[in-house]
Parts: C-alpha cells; structure tokens; sequence
C-alpha cells in the first residue's frame, strides 16, 4: 500500500510518497507561493502530490492515506490554515484536507500542525528518542512539537506548541509577523533575524558590512558575517539570548528529556544557534536540563513524520506498523 506525506511551510512545500514499511518511493517539492491568495498554496500541494506520485509510479488514487504538516494556525474541524503568519494577508485561508482528499479519493487525510508532525517523525524514526521530548524548529517561523508520556500534544484546534509566540520581551522591542509583541518569532525566525538587525542598528549605527538597506538582507548575510563582523556578531548573540529564553520556557513548561531542534536557521548554523543554549540553560533552568541536540532528519523531519501519520492513522504510534524503521 502507499501513502503520502506533505510538508506545507512558508518557504517550501515538499510530498513524499511511502510504502507500509515509511519507505520513500518518490518526492517532489517547489517554492510556497506568497499569493495571490491561499488557493495558490492549494494548488502547489496538489501539484508537489501529484509530483511525488508520478516520481512513486503510481496514480494518486492509490495512495490509501496522507499526512499533512502545515504552518497555523489551523482549523481542524474545517481542514484549513486560517490567517498564517509568514505568509502576506492576501493570503488568509489555505484549504489543505478536503482538496487532497479529492485527489486521492481518500478519507483518511490527518492534518497536523508542522512542528506536531515533527515530533512525530522524530519519535517514529528514532529509538533514541524518550517518551518526554520537543521537537522545536526555527526557521521562517519557530514552534515545538511536544511529547508527554509518549502522548503527543495537539489541542483540540491543533495549535498546541505555538511556542514561537510565547512573550520573551515584555518591552515589545519587535512585533511579530502575527502582528503582536515581544514574541520569540519576532526575535529569532529567519523572516525576523534581518528585521530585528535593522532595529538594533538604528537604535546604535555602528559602522557594519551587512547590507542593512538592502530589500534583499537576509539572516544568511547575518550568519555568513560572523565572526568578521563587530555588528553581526553583535546581533547573534541577542538572538542566542532569546533563543535560549524560549527554550527554557519550553523546558519548564514541559520537562523533555531532549530537546531536539530542526529548521533551516538550526540546521544552517548549528554551531552559532545550538551552541549558546546549551551554554546558557544551566543559568537559566529550574528543572533538570535536558540534552539539546540537532534533529538526525534534518530537513526531512516533518514530511516524514507526515508520512509516519498517515501510515499510523494520525497517531505517529510505531506498533501499528509491521517493520518501523530504526
């Protein structure tokens, strides 16, 4: 039998097809469109579907289930993101499960918040990893999929490990891309890092290489200065300060046993981003701390734990799988 996996972020969206043994047997993925509006979103998931089934040899109607790992916010009861935050305003309401239920003439399409669809691949593919643990990303966005006593944490809209939008500066010196303050996105995601550098060198211009004025600035262009540049250095470690803020609230509200951290800005830098909480969280943590360590799935841990969801009927449970890998 087959099955699907669909990763839907704010920088890309990728489709994996599986056999029952979570096998990839073909993938396809492309750029997430900034609009005109969330039907062209839908339509670039159905076309990196369609792509993976036709790389997989086979029709997508004979895929038989499908996970999807999306952006939120999400509204589980009408299978849509509704009002994402990386992504412009004309962007308002992405219609993800019925429109990839047509196309593979399936029912048994589970929609999950992508950091949710994370943890679920990380605990699915890994042996290693406990029955307490977090899977957090940052990327264009940040956010943590959460697992307490082998149970994994949706809520009952789906948005539970919103993490990303915790409050971690209570000056609001930035306002995040959902429109509110103070928030760690605002901070630390890769779609902030670049505005959060303009911010601080307004407030002190000191003489810098980063093309600050440039529409084109990135947290590339931070990260790539590092070590070469006073200022750049200078906005790494405010963004380590936060980020080791976020994790500690994460670690208090949750008490994993591991932190395991994914995302392009993570896995670009592991050495710049991992590094400093490690170094930090002793100061900072109540509790026991626990081990931080870089995802082994890399860029692959949500779509594969989409994956992992449909061949478990949403629940990422490895015995309702003959073979698990691992």
């Amino acid at each position: 039998m087959y099955y699907v996996g669909v990763d839907l972020g704010a920088t890309n969206v990728r489709a994996v097809v599986g056999d029952e043994t979570a096998t990839i047997l073909g993938s396809d993925s492309r750029g997430t469109p900034r609009g005109p509006n969330g039907i062209a979103v839908t339509e670039a998931v159905l076309g990196v579907v369609r792509g993976a089934c036709d790389a997989a040899g086979i029709d997508p109607t004979a895929a038989v289930a499908a996970g999807i790992g999306s952006i939120g916010p999400l509204d589980l009861a009408a299978g849509v993101v509704q009002g994402p935050a990386n992504l412009p305003d004309t962007v308002e309401r992405i219609p993800l499960v019925g429109p990839v239920s047509q196309l593979l003439e399936t029912d048994e399409v589970h929609l999950h918040n992508d950091t949710i669809a994370g943890v679920i691949g990380e605990r699915f593919h890994s042996e290693r990893n406990p029955d307490d643990m977090v899977y957090l990303t940052i990327s264009s966005g940040i956010g943590a999929g959460v697992a307490v006593d082998g149970n994994v944490l949706s809520g009952w809209d789906g948005n539970a490990g919103e993490v990303g939008h915790m409050t971690v500066d209570p000056h609001g010196f930035m306002t995040c891309g959902c429109g509110l303050d103070g928030h760690w996105e605002g901070y630390c995601s890769g779609n902030n890092i670049p505005k959060y550098a303009r911010e601080l060198h307004e407030e002190d211009p000191i003489e810098t290489s980063l093309p600050i004025e440039d529409p084109d600035f990135s947290a590339v262009d931070v990260f790539e200065a590092a070590g070469e540049d006073t200022f750049a250095d200078h906005v790494i470690e405010q963004v380590a300060h936060w980020n080791a803020m976020g994790v500690a609230n994460v670690i208090h509200a949750y008490a994993p046993l591991v932190v395991t951290i994914g995302g392009a800005v993570a896995l670009n830098n592991p050495d710049r981003v991992l590094d400093p909480i490690r170094e930090k969280l002793a100061d900072m943590v109540f509790i026991n701390v626990p081990e931080v360590r870089l995802t082994e799935l890399g860029d692959e841990v949500v779509v594969k734990g989409a994956l992992a969801s449909a061949l478990t009927g949403g629940t990422g449970d490895r015995s309702r799988v003959e073979s698990p890998p691992g």
